[in-house]
């Protein structure tokens, strides 16, 4: 299985960003994940910083490391940006020797099992700092309660937000969760979605973030 998942996304690097988010619909989760990251990063310093599951490098701007398991994806954010340290490697084995300020991985876990989850967690927790911090998303049950069946792998991880202070509970302290996604945008006019972006943005920093499609939770070491 991961080794068709390796080639899945070896497959798919060379158009990776352009299909996934060069169109309406991923460019609506896209500002909306960059408006979260902007907003988180805006008031912090921190010195070393791993997106972990960096893929192409579409949100490496971010940080100072990124990871990512698939080779020829790694290449290309390498070539996008130059500055940065990368290095070939998995979610719950993080290949490098420095320990990070904060660590964030985004459409990951959905694609991971429960198991492979709490071996991110358990990693993530030995390769940050003290008070270090973790960010990452995940779908949530109450808008993904079925799995694509010809891809029983893809986006097949969901959870409800119990499960994850459950999973958190003993290392983790939940510090913030946001969510994304609120509107169906699939169901709208393309040339409307972006004029529902301010508000979906802003519903999703309040009690509605309970309905939608993504969860983003900060943790913070104990």
């Amino acid at each position: 299985m991961k080794k068709s998942i390796h080639e899945y996304y070896d497959h798919l690097a060379e158009t990776y960003e352009e299909n996934r988010f060069g169109n309406s619909y991923g460019k609506y989760i896209d500002r909306q994940e960059k408006s979260f990251l902007n907003s988180f990063f805006s008031d912090k310093s921190y010195a070393k910083v791993l997106d972990l599951g960096c893929g192409t490098g579409r949100l490496l701007e971010y940080a100072t490391h990124g990871v990512d398991f698939s080779e020829k994806m790694l290449s290309i954010a390498s070539k996008k940006h130059p500055g940065k340290i990368t290095a070939v490697g998995e979610i719950s084995k993080i290949p490098f020797d420095t320990s990070f300020d904060c660590i964030f991985c985004f459409h990951v876990i959905m694609h991971q099992t429960k198991e492979e989850t709490e071996n991110f967690l358990h990693e993530c927790f030995r390769k940050l700092n003290n008070r270090g911090v973790l960010i990452f998303d995940y779908p949530t049950k109450a808008r993904r309660k079925t799995i694509s069946p010809q891809e029983d792998w893809h986006a097949g991880n969901n959870f409800i937000p119990a499960e994850i202070s459950l999973l958190t509970q003993t290392q983790w302290k939940i510090r913030n969760t946001t969510g994304i996604l609120l509107f169906p945008v699939h169901r709208l006019p393309k040339g409307l979605r972006i004029f529902f972006l301010p508000l979906d943005i802003l519903l999703c920093h309040t009690f509605l973030k309970k309905w939608a499609s993504y969860h983003i939770v900060v943790l913070e070491k104990k």
